[in-house]
Formats: structure tokens, C-alpha cells, sequence
């Protein structure tokens, strides 16, 4: 028989206490769907209980390697994106011949779409180069922007190009901005990812670009994964949906970094 709602979540926080749990594996041991047992995942991260990633959850706090898929990234936190995405439009370079980097990541997707938008607009020429095949799709036919993707190895997880070629293409590239994605923002450890590829793809990213911002929902802020990709005073900008932690706020304002709340 079935479990009611709270004895399912009782469950699946006690297997998670052995580690990492799949969607699959809890449908078929608590006898409900898969669409049931992704809500409950859901509504456990949202009260701090669990960490969604991709197939699954680990436990809260957890630092790994595991990853949430872009196709379940897409469907989560959207309206904040949305939100961080409109705020992001006033950092843009000019329109006439400006340049950028837009890194991987929905959030800086969510910017794309309104790139692509804006920039239809008559006297737009602005040069983006990026990393994300997504992106590059998304503005490849895009009047206004010109795009240069940038070479390497697909991630599929994050549809994003890495590895030596990526970084050594972004060595020999300054741009005005980058829009920079992050899956964690800490006082003390800086800007992470869980994947050392994507780390040192990062890195490249803010060293390519004379101006920095950080687009990260509140999800992400006060929480760390496994591979450290910049510092916070490596920023100019953060633009998020919510105020930061006391803690978080403090470093932010010590390493000169210009908070927005969308």
C-alpha cells in the first residue's frame, strides 16, 4: 500500500541518510510515480531538507560532483531567472560594436532570450562569444549579434564546450563583459562548480572580460560544490533575486562587489 505524504518524505530522508537517492529507485520502493516522487524531491529542497541533482537528490549541504541536468535546470527557479535575466539587460555592452561572453548556464539562457529580442532593434552590432551551444543556437539567427562559439568538448549535462581548447580560445579574447554562471557563491570559498572542466572554463571566462557579472539565483547563494573557479572579489556584479545572508552580504560589500536584487 502506498504511503501518505508524510510518511513518503519521512523515507526518503531516512534513505538519504545511507547517501544519494534516485527518482527511479524511491518510486519503485514507495510504490508511486516518478512525477510523485519529483515533487516530493522539490518541495523537500525547498524546505532545506535535500539537494536535487540530476536522476535524483543528495543530502542537504552535500559537496560532490553530482550535477542537476540543464533539462531539469530549465524547469526550476524561472521566474527568478526571469527576474536576474531583465535585470542583467542594463550591463550589456553598446550596442554599437560591443563585445561579451556569455557562459553556460540557464540563467545566462534567460538572457539570450532577451538578447535576442533587444537586439533586433536598427543600430545593434554587438559581438557575443560563448561556450554554450544553447546559447550560440539561440542567437545564431539573431539579427544585431554576431556569435563565435567557442570550440571543445560537449558536456551534455550543461551543453558546454571545455577542455584546453575552450580555454586557450579565451586566452586570446578581452571583451568588455562576461556574464558568468556559478553553482555556488560562499563567503569564504568564492565562486564553485562541480566539475574541474567547467572550473578552468570559468576561470578563462572572467580573465577574458574587463567587466564581471555574476548571475546567480538565491538557491545558489551560501552554498558550495566541489571545485573553487574564482573568488568573489574576482566580480564586479552580482545580480540575484533575493538579499544574501548576513555573512555572504559582509564579504560581498569587503571584496567591492555591486549587489542587485531583481
Amino acid at each position: 500500500m502506498a504511503q501518505l505524504t508524510p510518511e513518503r518524505h519521512h523515507s526518503i530522508l531516512a534513505r538519504l541518510k545511507d547517501g544519494p537517492v534516485t527518482v527511479q529507485v524511491l518510486a519503485d520502493r514507495l510504490q508511486v510515480s516518478k512525477e510523485t516522487i519529483r515533487r516530493d524531491l522539490d518541495l523537500l529542497e525547498s524546505q532545506g531538507s535535500l539537494q536535487r541533482v540530476h536522476g535524483g537528490a543528495v543530502p542537504a549541504g552535500s559537496v560532490s560532483r553530482a550535477e542537476t541536468s540543464r533539462h531539469d535546470r530549465l524547469g526550476r527557479h524561472t521566474a527568478q531567472k526571469q527576474r536576474i535575466a531583465e535585470a542583467a539587460l542594463r550591463f550589456l555592452p553598446p550596442a554599437d560594436g560591443g563585445s561579451m561572453i556569455f557562459d553556460a548556464g540557464t540563467t545566462t539562457e534567460a538572457l539570450a532570450d532577451l538578447l535576442a529580442v533587444e537586439s533586433s532593434l536598427d543600430g545593434h552590432h554587438r559581438y557575443l562569444i560563448t561556450n554554450a551551444v544553447p546559447i550560440a543556437q539561440k542567437l545564431s539567427a539573431a539579427s544585431g549579434v554576431q556569435v563565435e562559439i567557442l570550440g571543445g568538448s560537449i558536456r551534455g549535462v550543461t551543453g558546454a564546450a571545455v577542455g584546453p581548447d575552450t580555454v586557450s580560445a579565451l586566452q586570446s579574447r578581452r571583451a568588455d563583459v562576461v556574464f558568468i554562471g556559478a553553482n555556488g557563491v560562499d563567503a569564504a570559498f568564492g565562486l564553485s562548480t562541480p566539475d574541474s572542466s567547467e572550473a578552468a572554463v570559468k576561470s578563462a571566462h572572467i580573465c577574458a572580460a574587463r567587466h564581471r557579472v555574476l548571475l546567480a539565483d538565491s538557491s545558489k547563494l551560501g552554498q558550495t560544490t566541489l571545485v573553487q573557479f574564482a573568488a568573489l572579489n574576482d566580480v564586479d556584479v552580482l545580480i540575484t533575486d533575493a538579499e544574501p545572508a548576513a555573512e555572504l552580504a559582509a564579504a560581498l560589500e569587503e571584496a567591492e562587489v555591486q549587489v542587485v536584487v531583481a
